[in-house]
């Protein structure tokens, strides 16, 4: 099953399973129309029409498509931490290269395959410079310091949680010009993105 987007990201969180695979669908829907019409002409009544639902579903759930397009990237930031987990079920601890592999290599993979990701991965295009709802590059830090620190039996601190912070926006601004370059991602670019992160968290995962 879909993970549900937080509660602050909702006008009302679904209590039924009936309700929560509508919110689902609303979704899907909202990301299909991001790489079919963009960001800025995307629409709730679009929305609705795509998911087969009535329009005020969309508003029981959301008070505008910023707020829809919120709860998306929630959901990309708690899929891309399961796909990691799940990569990271086949790995060693012993070993951290391939840890921060199987961390990019699922980026990429959301990149490539998962519908309105360009356009809204973690994030909105252009947040507001007063909107509240977090930096999402610090969010997929948190989280990315989570799975690394339980996996290779880590205790996270300060130094760690920072090296992953700037691991993680010098690797989007990378992987951005990557995917500019070449729709499928600049295979050159990648792989300089990847030694640059090998060579850059060895400072604290050696």
């Amino acid at each position: 099953m879909d993970p549900v987007p937080p509660a602050h990201s909702l006008r009302r969180a679904p209590v039924q399973q009936r309700s929560a695979d509508r919110l689902a669908r609303i979704l899907d829907a909202c990301a299909e129309l991001l790489d079919e019409t963009g960001y800025e002409n995307l629409s709730t009544r679009a929305v609705a029409q795509r998911a087969g639902v009535p329009i005020g579903s969309v508003y029981r759930f959301f008070g505008n498509k910023r707020a829809m397009a919120i709860a998306l990237a929630h959901r990309n930031l708690d899929r891309y931490a399961d796909g990691i987990a799940d990569r990271l079920a086949g790995l060693p601890a012993t070993h951290w290269q391939p840890v921060v592999d199987a961390v990019l290599d699922e980026y990429l993979a959301m990149k490539r395959d998962v519908p309105g990701f360009a356009l809204v991965d973690f994030g909105v295009p252009a947040p507001p410079a007063d909107e509240s709802d977090g930096e999402p590059n610090h969010q997929v830090a948190a989280r990315l310091t989570e799975l690394l620190s339980a996996h290779l039996g880590l205790t996270p601190d300060a130094t760690l949680e920072r090296a992953v912070l700037v691991a993680v926006e010098a690797t989007d601004a990378l992987i951005q010009l990557a995917f500019r370059t070449d729709p499928a991602g600049d295979p050159g670019i990648v792989a300089e993105t990847r030694a640059m992160m090998h060579a850059y968290l060895a400072r604290v995962l050696d």
